[in-house]
């Protein structure tokens, strides 16, 4: 296959090397986010000088296929028409006016009327910072302080979500972070992710005690993992029972495995589901730093300046980023648009399975609306430590591999794919055609 490049003729001189090594004088590792320091895969980073489509050009020229999106928000491919010229209209208005604006009403509404499970919303800047106020409304709400949270699953660099699973179901959190002290997450319990028997225990241990359940319905950051429909319908019935609320972190699920997020799949099979506070972001910004957390009227009037939980941001709303949301929410929001985006989604899954196991390879995938993920294991893992098990090295060869090919997948085993609306048949033929070549050599 021949290497999907734009850079004909164009210098030997890595470009991106040379940014890297300038950015590491100046900043912590060179990145802003440190997954993208390419630490895991090992390598030099991309630095990305454009975007368009399904592609994006790194320093040196060379075009990519792109996996990634943002980790999630471009759905529609970057630089659509119609999100491009909301956020130039927007931008002429002025960029940000500490001020409420219409924009967040109509933002706000388009929300309500996607998710029914919300009926109020507040919008923030980023889902670390969504993930981190839900938390503190269901501790409000309930006034209680413990909650559960799965190993496996992330929501955020908040201190008390910076936890590891104790030595026992008794034992709560350990911090996976300097700086972070440990009663910080002395009230965070973290549990094995579908696993039934754990969560009935903290349940008859903690259930009066516990202010909420955080859960990603599809984890993204062990790779795409699945919380399975009777574990679902168990979370929800405990908190129920027990008084704890039920926290949907859709932050990366949110209008991009479907127009309902992943609660409109479970609520498909469980009659009446619905989480009580879901945490959204990334596809409700367009690429903007935007996100937002809401629920039922009586749960999200606790907040300030209606209730005693304190809530505020300085930029939460912004002009341009609600301009920018609320064209993509439109665009996605068309007929047939998850359809498509599904079936080409499986196209890429199948495609790269049906390569893998032409070569001998062991995979397995799964996908849902735009999101997918794979891992080279026989089976599907259910929880995180099945998903330690992935061969790194052999992973590691096949990242570089690819990106050698012009095609661009999370530099990390850990964290899931995104397919936009923007990726043709084509795309996806080359990239199936580039990781045959790969599996042919792992």
């Amino acid at each position: 296959m021949t290497p999907n490049t734009d850079n004909i003729g164009a210098s030997t001189v890595d470009l991106n090397q040379q940014l890297f090594d300038r950015a590491k004088t100046i900043i912590p590792g060179g990145v802003n986010s440190p997954v993208r320091a390419f630490r895991a895969v090992g390598g030099t980073p991309r630095f990305v000088q454009r975007a368009q489509g399904a592609h994006f050009w790194d320093a040196n020229a060379k075009r990519y296929i792109d996996y990634i999106g943002s980790w999630g928000p471009m759905i529609l491919g970057h630089g659509h028409p119609a999100v491009v010229d909301a956020v130039q209209r927007a931008v002429t208005e002025g960029f940000s006016y500490g001020a409420p604006t219409e924009r967040e009403i109509d933002l706000a509404q388009a929300i309500i009327d996607l998710v029914p499970s919300i009926e109020m919303v507040r919008l923030v800047s980023s889902g670390t910072e969504a993930a981190m106020s839900a938390i503190r409304l269901a501790r409000g709400a309930t006034g209680r302080s413990k909650f559960i949270k799965f190993e496996g699953c992330y929501h955020g660099h908040a201190d008390a979500l910076l936890v590891k699973a104790g030595s026992g179901l008794a034992t709560f959190g350990n911090p996976t972070s300097a700086g972070v002290p440990p009663e910080v997450v002395q009230h965070t319990l973290v549990l094995e992710y579908n696993n039934l028997t754990q969560l009935e225990e903290a349940f008859a241990l903690h259930g009066a005690e516990l202010a909420c359940v955080m859960i990603e319905p599809i984890a993204g950051n062990m790779n795409f993992v699945r919380a399975s429909v009777p574990f679902m319908k168990r979370c929800r019935e405990l908190c129920t029972q027990h008084g704890a609320l039920l926290v949907f972190d859709e932050v990366m699920t949110g209008f991009r495995v479907a127009l309902g997020g992943a609660q409109s799949i479970y609520a498909k099979h469980i009659p009446g589901f619905a989480p009580d506070i879901s945490v959204l972001g990334k596809v409700i910004g367009g690429g903007m730093p935007l996100a937002a957390f809401g629920g039922r009227r009586s749960v999200m009037e606790m907040l300030a300046p209606l209730g005693p939980v304190y809530q505020a941001g300085t930029l939460s709303g912004n002009p341009v980023a609600t301009a920018c949301g609320l064209a993509t929410l439109q665009e996605i929001s068309r007929p047939g648009f998850f359809d498509t985006l599904a079936s080409h989604t499986r196209e890429l899954v199948d495609g790269l399975k049906a390569a893998a196991n032409a070569c001998g390879v062991p995979f397995s995938a799964d996908s849902e609306g735009g999101m997918f993920g794979f891992f080279l294991l026989p089976q599907l893992p259910q929880n995180y430590a099945t998903v330690m098990t992935s061969d790194g090295p052999r992973f590691n060869r096949l990242f570089h591999g690819l990106l050698d090919r012009g095609v661009y997948i999370a530099p990390a085993l850990y964290e899931a794919g995104f397919v936009s609306a923007a990726h043709s048949t084509d795309d996806i033929a080359q990239t199936v055609a580039a990781a045959r070549e790969v599996f042919e050599a792992l």
